[in-house]
């Protein structure tokens, strides 16, 4: 099965947390009837990106990493590659590069969706990323920071809302502290 039609399938079957996540879904839906979009240069309205939560081992806390461009602690992640198989085996690859991250659970590979808006860059146009995040659940706390992360590290999810991050990171830590 190709990614649009894969995509599709976990979109319709997630079952998002609130209103503004249910906008994002149904804009992800609208978005894969256009015809590239999973390339990066694909800017009206925009393309996909794939990030990921990483807990830790113990589940007690969470990997970001300090993105240079964005000047915030934010999950890893970024655009999907031709060679990317799905979206969670870009976030995979991501964490990766990111963080040098390798061994590594996935927990669910639909976890949160979020549409946010990047400023013009460089001879990009601004657009929009809709971005697909998966949870997984590392098997080791040794990181590596590098590529677009200037740093990386664990942070307790209790302590995730005193960084500097944005609204759709403390949604998603929300998300995985409210059965606890």
């Amino acid at each position: 099965m190709s990614r649009a039609p894969a995509l599709r399938s976990l979109l319709q079957r997630f079952e998002p947390a609130d209103p503004l996540e249910s906008a994002h879904r149904n804009a992800m839906l609208a978005l894969l009837d256009a015809p590239a979009p999973f390339a990066r240069d694909h800017f009206e309205p925009g393309h996909f990106t794939a990030s990921a939560f990483v807990l830790s081992p113990d589940g007690s806390r969470l990997l970001l990493i300090f993105h240079e461009k964005f000047r915030r602690w934010l999950q890893p992640g970024g655009h999907v590659e031709p060679e990317d198989v799905d979206l969670s085996a870009a976030a995979l690859r991501e964490v990766a590069e990111e963080t040098g991250v390798t061994e590594i659970t996935v927990v669910d590979g639909l976890f949160d969706v979020d549409v946010h808006a990047i400023p013009a860059r460089r001879g990009d146009p601004a657009h929009h990323h809709f971005d697909v995040r998966v949870l997984l659940r590392a098997h080791t706390e040794e990181l590596t920071a590098a590529t677009d992360a200037l740093a990386a590290r664990w942070v307790p999810l209790a302590d995730v809302h005193t960084v500097e991050t944005d609204e759709s990171v403390l949604r998603a830590v929300r998300k995985l502290t409210r059965d606890r």
